[in-house]
């Protein structure tokens, strides 16, 4: 029987939330145990797999042999016996399964320094019945199917679920992974340095990891060969599930706690090859005093009680000046409003576009997010486009009617979809589109010879001289258009009698239906009188 992720989640999930229901603890706290559960899960299963391999080289090898060494070097992290999945299952009842799991989280800090004050250890105020049945559930989660990225799956869909049931805030630490991917695919982050100073739990590195590893040719180079991730993120349990998702995916990267506004950590000012990143929108209330002189805001502070261009000036700078061939991208989500902000704002958008920064704008459709239904736009900027054929060029697309709809209130892109996008942006690079994932007709249908064209409602390339004269806006729908409706072949009385034939038939059913209801109701009551 064919592996069903999607009930398999759903099923992790109703676990998960009877633990909650039946703990003492609330809402916003039982995320992290449930996540350092999934993460303990998971890290054992990496470690177990590769134990065969390793105790072959221990047992043939001629020298002091160092294990936790060789774990760590294939990027997997070192698990102590009394911290494994199946010993802690298989403990004495009379021991407690609580107690025992922050003595293991706390073995597994210790050998491996890079989660030292990470992982959760709250287990105390759970129930031993509750974990125990939690953990078997998860002690079910086949790591092996669909290529082993069960894990990353079930990761991101807690995560979002987290992000649904904490509203507004759950934005803070969540970008659907269909955004990530598509800003993934545009910027193709195959090899380089990588930047987000708003990395919530991590996505951002997560999707650049796949796409290198994707894309890698040499086997010899592992994922942390390929990129280096480097993160701000202001929240601190933020911070604990950032590390941990990076851990349990072998990344190697360096997140911090720190109010990106007030704090540059690495000094980010001309040091990345990739930014990407989905700040928290429309922010106020920053002390742009602490900010005067700050070098990430070359074009200046914007006067408006509004942080959206300040982060756009901290992704822009943070970018190296490309050289012999060098990447220079940023790609990120802001708000509509952003695009067409005036005053001071306008000032500041209008220096980037003329910088030839700006490259390619998307506007994605509402109820993206599990938390706002707002629609928002994908910015990406590229240092180095000013060496190509694109310098005095911008890409616009409006993709709000491309999307697949989830349920009532949510949607999202699908994995065609996202390659269809993506193709569109290749195209315009004078690059080859790609179909792996199925997106061939579709591109095709628009781009018959595949080369780039303008389609009316779809896409627009727009030069320097076009976007002055509209007043530096950068929202979509000034540029594309709107698609062109294909009139209907019909008579309009013959239409109209088709129309009232079927209404006067669903008004006979419904008739019916009332008589018939009516009826049960009538046999009902002379029942009830007997």
């Amino acid at each position: 029987m064919a592996f069903d992720i999607k009930d398999f989640q759903n099923k992790l999930w109703k676990t998960a939330d009877d633990l909650r229901a039946n703990s003492s603890l609330k809402y916003n706290e039982f995320s992290t145990p449930v996540l350092g559960l999934i993460f303990l899960r998971f890290a054992d299963y990496r470690f177990q797999k590769a134990k065969p391999e390793i105790e072959k080289l221990k047992t043939s090898s001629r020298r002091a042999f160092d294990e936790k060494n060789a774990y760590q070097a294939r990027g997997i992290l070192f698990v102590p016996e009394k911290a494994s999945f199946n010993y802690l299952l298989n403990l004495p009842e009379s021991e407690s399964i609580a107690k025992a799991l922050n003595e293991a989280m706390s073995l597994i800090e210790d050998e491996n320094p890079i989660l030292k004050g990470v992982l959760p250890k709250g287990y105390l105020r759970i129930p031993d019945d509750l974990l125990i049945a939690t953990m078997k559930v998860f002690a079910d989660v086949d790591f092996d199917r669909e290529n082993g990225d069960v894990f990353g799956k079930v990761y991101e869909f807690f995560l979002g679920k987290f992000a649904s049931s904490e509203g507004q805030k759950g934005g803070e630490f969540y970008t659907p992974t269909c955004l990530v991917k598509l800003l993934v695919e545009v910027m193709k982050p195959f090899h380089g340095n990588v930047y987000d100073p708003a990395c919530g739990s991590g996505g951002m590195f997560v999707q650049t990891a796949e796409f290198a590893k994707r894309e890698n040719k040499d086997e010899d180079k592992s994922v942390n060969d390929l990129i280096t991730v480097e993160g701000q993120e202001k929240t601190e349990e933020t911070v604990r599930w950032c590390k941990m998702n990076l851990a349990v995916h072998g990344l190697e990267g360096d997140v911090k706690q720190a109010n990106s506004f007030y704090d540059d950590v690495f000094n980010s000012v001309g040091k990345y090859n990739f930014v990407l990143a989905n700040p928290p929108f429309n922010v106020d209330g920053v002390d742009k005093e602490r900010l005067k002189g700050d070098k990430r805001f070359p074009f200046g502070l914007p006067k408006a009680d509004n942080a959206n261009y300040l982060w756009i000036q901290m992704f822009y700078s943070a970018l190296k000046t490309p050289k012999d061939g060098e990447n220079a991208r940023a790609g990120f989500v802001m708000p509509n409003s952003a695009s067409d902000a005036r005053q001071t704002e306008q000032t500041i958008r209008e220096k980037i576009i003329k910088d030839n920064a700006v490259d390619v704008m998307v506007s994605v459709g509402s109820n993206m997010f599990h938390n706002v239904t707002l629609p928002c736009t994908l910015w990406f900027l590229d240092k180095g486009k000013k060496n190509t054929d694109r310098k005095d060029k911008v890409l616009f697309l409006d993709v709000r009617e491309i999307y697949k709809q989830i349920d009532r209130a949510h949607r999202e892109f699908t994995d065609e979809q996202i390659e269809f996008i993506t193709n569109i942006v290749k195209l315009y690079r004078n690059e080859k589109p790609d179909y792996k994932w199925g997106s061939k007709k579709l591109t095709l249908e628009n781009f018959p010879d595949e080369k780039y064209q303008d389609v009316k409602g779809l896409c627009k390339v727009a030069t320097i001289e076009e976007i002055e004269k509209q007043g530096w806006n950068l929202n979509a729908g000034c540029y594309v258009g709107v698609t062109e409706i294909k009139e209907e072949d019909y008579i309009f009385e013959e239409k109209l009698q088709e129309l009232n034939s079927k209404l006067e038939k669903l008004n006979k059913e419904s008739k019916d239906l009332e008589d018939k209801i009516a009826y049960n109701i009538k046999e009902l009551l002379s029942l009830g009188v007997k």
